[in-house]
């Protein structure tokens, strides 16, 4: 327990420097766990099939965040895009990277398929990591987002297939049994999030700290359903999140909050455990490698697949510039690595070790470079966060929802007055907590950033009044002025 604490705290430590770095944290992690390992203070783990279960458990933690986090507003408009990317992109990933790995390495085809579709997913951590100080249009981080959260997916089915059954049954069969799987965990993701979300909102819980504990347990059990079910669990466990995070729930910021530290847990777990797994003596053997195949990965296979898939939507050339050069690898690629392991496939080992070197040098090279090439690009100028962030806590006996409302400093809700709100009858604004203190506001109290709101709403309009508050957020007192937003049906 001593030796587990310290590691967290040096790993939380961690997160300061990486921010001001520019690099993902993953790097560092994966650093703790090797100097934790054999050449390190001498730890030993070997389990490579125990390392693979924490591996997916750990991924189905992390995309369940990812989906909460992600806007539905943000993605939908990307969803097109960010499908074809997943799908499509994907394949050309994998066949360009494999005829790489097979023509200029020499690994026979099984290995080198495998190699092409453990390196071909993205990682949104690492992505956005590294992107936080550098706002993007909205139609690009939800392509991104969307792409990251939807590519896991097919990519695990791929690797799984090429590891236990290459071989055995033609590529339409592939295609077919990829297409069921899928279909099956959207299914369940949409079935489970729906459920969860009339669940949680119809029942008061009697302690507000159930709420994400309840919400973190429908995704995994979206993923458990989805797998049992022979479907794609990693797809069904992102989109039941996907649904239960835009879903008007009691305490959604608390849950979101809750999840990103579960998520944190388990990425720095993951990343120690895979930093104890690997063996840095015979690492150096594969750097000439994975410089070679990484290259071909960034420069070729990535870029192609992302004109290919974006020349028919038209988007500009500069944001597939920096959706080509935003390819970064995460914790995934490294734990599809152990599958082949697990599976016992020829020069499995081999492929473990490229992969890890590949992901460490590739994200020492991409990460602090991204946000330079953002500004370069001109790719984000004048975007601002301006949405408000509310948090619902029902309260059962008197029918209604207590809206607590945070304004930042991008709001265009600063200086406009109460009255001005225009909330829908049956909602009032009935406390601002300004500078420590806190006051009871009449209809002329001007708004300032920083501002914290008590809003009373009943049962009836509650939906209403978050619609109409995000509306001013964003646009100000003259938002919706000839239809109230509160008049509007739900999106």
């Amino acid at each position: 327990m001593l030796g587990c604490a310290l590691v967290l705290l040096v790993a939380v430590a961690a997160v300061r420097l990486t921010s001001r770095s520019g690099l993902p944290s993953l790097l560092l992690y994966l650093a703790i766990g090797v100097m934790l390992g054999r050449d390190g203070l001498g730890v030993e783990f070997h389990d490579v099939e125990l390392t693979q279960v924490l591996g997916y458990a750990a991924l189905v933690v992390i995309l369940a965040e990812g989906g909460l986090a992600t806007r539905w507003q943000e993605i939908r408009p990307a969803l097109p895009t960010a499908a074809v990317l997943a799908t499509l992109g994907v394949g050309v990933s994998v066949g360009v990277t494999a005829l790489a790995a097979h023509y200029l390495v020499g690994l026979d085809w099984q290995a080198a398929l495998i190699m092409g579709a453990v390196v071909s997913s993205t990682d949104a951590a690492a992505v956005f990591s590294v992107l936080r100080r550098v706002p993007l249009p909205r139609r690009l981080t939800g392509t991104l987002e969307a792409e990251s959260g939807f590519n896991d997916a097919p990519v695990v089915i791929l690797v799984v297939a090429f590891s236990e059954h290459y071989g055995e049954s033609g590529w339409y069969v592939l295609l077919g049994e990829m297409a069921f799987e899928l279909a099956i965990g959207l299914a369940v993701g949409l079935l489970v999030g729906r459920l969860g979300t009339l669940a949680l909102r119809g029942i008061a819980l009697p302690a507000s700290g159930l709420y994400p504990i309840a919400v973190l347990s429908f995704a995994v059990l979206a993923y458990a359903s989805a797998a049992l079910l022979h479907g794609s669990g990693f797809l069904a466990v992102y989109v039941a999140a996907l649904v239960l995070g835009n879903a008007p729930l009691p305490h959604r910021p608390a849950t979101r909050g809750f999840a990103d530290a579960v998520a944190w847990m388990a990425q720095i777990g993951l990343f120690v455990l895979l930093g104890l797994l690997v063996d840095p003596g015979v690492l150096w053997d594969d750097v000439g490698t994975a410089l070679l195949l990484g290259g071909v990965l960034t420069l070729v296979a990535r870029p192609l697949s992302v004109v290919l898939c974006l020349t028919p939507f038209r988007r500009p050339w500069r944001e597939q510039v920096l959706l080509s050069w935003a390819g970064l690898r995460g914790a995934v690629p490294i734990v599809l690595a152990i599958i082949p392991v697990v599976a016992h496939v020829p020069d499995s080992d081999r492929i473990f070790g490229v992969v890890f070197v590949l992901v460490v040098l590739y994200t020492l090279v991409q990460g602090p470079t991204l946000p330079w090439l953002a500004r370069r690009l001109r790719i984000g100028e004048g975007e601002k966060t301006v949405d408000v962030d509310i948090e619902s806590a029902p309260l059962e006996r008197l029918r209604g929802h207590l809206l607590s409302v945070s304004i930042p400093q991008a709001s265009r809700m600063h200086g406009v007055e109460v009255a001005e709100l225009r909330l829908p009858p049956g909602a009032a604004v009935t406390l601002v907590v300004r500078d420590g203190a806190s006051f009871v506001p009449d209809p002329t109290t001007v708004l300032r950033r920083g501002d914290e709101l008590l809003v009373v709403a009943t049962d009836e309009v509650r939906e209403a009044t978050e619609r109409r508050l995000i509306a001013v957020g964003r646009g100000g007192k003259l938002a919706g002025w000839l239809r109230p937003e509160w008049r509007r049906p739900a999106a």
